[in-house]
């Protein structure tokens, strides 16, 4: 097989390939290596680690040739969000205070992924401390999305946020598939604007140790790749309990891939009324209404449910994740690792200031103040506990829904990706751009996106599934059974590498 025909496969062709004999791991690292090389007007990658996966694919291809048996991700190279500790490779979350950070430790997330014969082609871009939907507030430049308005075809467009690295290099085929972080719709927002699948799991089913904590009651790991299946196999080898995470589950991980099946009868499909907003985009109202005869299509009984505390989500997220980022990030004060601004004359207090007003961007430093501010003595009670408050009921609104559905149909986004520069002056019309992922995120439920087509503009559109706690595989499958009514195989052309 040539070289461009293996970088278009996914992780279970290539895993399936491999231990077949159908080519080698190391043929399948080098076609990813130079496709990631080819890709660099992408920005997806901060960091480019081709040796790696090409050690990993070595390991993979003796281990095969000695009859040993190979792991779930054997032979497959993937990409790396750059919020994971990656031994003695950088790991800056895209900002300068952790510029040249080189981890003498490996995250539990990534250590999984390196047992199940994954390598690791680089690291990838995202928003600075994953804070941002439009990956657009890296310190190393913003991400561009490989997909074209066909009304604007020259305007560069946001590959959605944090995971916007993530999310560009798969759609690209730079990467068969790579991790994310979601804390409020990091993983599932970038997956819809580039038409890939994403999926994050119930909270506490990846470990969180390794990871650069943003908001610690939110944060969770996830995989994103180009189908449903690829995600099941490679959620698979990411889970598991972690001793050194106290949120960790202490339950075992499901064989998410071999129980996945399209057949839906006898489940039920909730539809929340609240999520109908006034003024819904056309085309991602279009597709919801696909997703739902889809969802019927395939046996499912449709359920029209009420979440009726949906409107305080995003108010009440914007102040918890602040408030969670604000105590995280104290510990970025240039004495122990990272950047140190040291000023002529100056005391410790003053290295503290120089080194955080230099090494954190606009929107960090936005969110540090706001989470410092509704921590305050003055105003904890009138915003942060009257935000957990309304996380509850939030959390309620849930638990009384799965009386009547098995799991909830939503968009994943409110619109198409937009350009580049569009928001990034208006932090509140930024943040409505998580307003469908939010909720699942403050519940700690599992939901991915799923690709449901094109809008009028060939831009992708995302469908969002929502599941009971621990029910990733009725998110999976419900996602399976989306994926293979909805046909969605558009690419973006290649103009990166023109």
């Amino acid at each position: 097989m040539a070289d461009h025909e293996l970088a278009r496969l996914g992780v279970a062709q290539i895993r399936n390939g491999v231990a077949a004999g159908d080519f080698t791991a190391v043929e399948v690292a080098e076609s990813f290596n130079a496709s990631v090389a080819a890709g660099s007007a992408l920005n997806a990658f901060i960091v480019t680690t081709p040796e790696h996966a090409l050690d990993a694919a070595r390991r993979t291809d003796e281990q095969r040739a000695k009859g040993g048996k190979l792991g779930s991700m054997a032979g497959v190279p993937i990409g790396m969000k750059d919020l994971f500790a990656t031994k003695d490779v950088q790991t800056t979350a895209a900002t300068r205070i952790l510029e040249g950070f080189l981890p003498p430790y490996e995250s539990t997330v990534s250590a999984r992924l390196w047992e199940a014969g994954a390598g690791m082609l680089g690291k990838l871009n995202l928003d600075q401390f994953a804070m941002g939907s439009s990956n657009e507030t890296s310190c190393f430049g913003k991400v561009i999305n490989p997909w074209r308005d066909t009304a604007a075809p020259d305007v560069d467009l946001a590959p959605g946020g944090s995971s916007g690295g993530s999310s560009a290099a798969v759609a690209a085929g730079l990467c068969p598939a790579a991790t994310g972080t979601d804390t409020g719709g990091s993983i599932r927002q970038p997956a819809a604007f580039t038409g890939i699948t994403g999926i994050k799991p119930t909270y506490g089913r990846c470990s969180r140790w390794g990871v650069v904590a943003f908001a610690s009651s939110l944060d969770q790991a996830g995989p994103m790749a180009r189908d449903t299946r690829d995600c099941a196999i490679m959620l698979g080898a990411m889970a598991g309990f972690d001793p050194k995470d106290t949120t960790s589950l202490d339950l075992p991980v499901p064989d998410w891939e071999a129980g996945l099946t399209t057949d839906l009868q006898g489940k039920r499909i909730g539809v929340p009324r609240e999520y109908r907003m006034d003024g819904m985009d056309a085309d991602v109202a279009k597709s919801w209404d696909d997703g739902i005869a889809w969802l019927r299509d395939a046996g499912a009984q449709i359920v029209d449910i009420s979440l009726p505390h949906t409107k305080y989500a995003l108010p009440a997220y914007y102040i918890i994740a602040p408030a969670e980022a604000s105590s995280n990030l104290a510990r970025y004060d240039g004495v122990r690792y990272g950047l140190r601004e040291l000023p002529d004359g100056a005391g410790l207090q003053d290295m503290y200031a120089a080194t955080r007003a230099a090494g954190f961007g606009d929107e960090v430093k936005r969110r540090i103040m706001i989470g410092t501010y509704v921590l305050s003595a003055g105003f904890y009670d009138a915003y942060y506990t009257r935000a957990q408050k309304v996380r509850t009921l939030i959390a309620r609104d849930f638990e009384q829904a799965w009386a009547q559905c098995d799991v909830i149909l939503t968009p994943t986004c409110p619109s198409a990706a937009f350009a580049l520069g569009d928001k990034v002056s208006d932090p509140l019309a930024m943040y409505l751009n998580d307003v469908f992922a939010v909720p699942a995120s403050l519940a700690g439920l599992p939901a991915m996106s799923v690709p449901a087509g094109l809008n009028r503009h060939g831009l992708p559109l995302g469908l969002q599934i929502i599941g009971k706690p621990l029910d990733e595989q009725g998110v999976l499958n419900a996602g399976l059974a989306i994926e293979e009514r909805a046909a969605f195989t558009a690419r973006p052309n290649n103009w990166w590498t023109a």
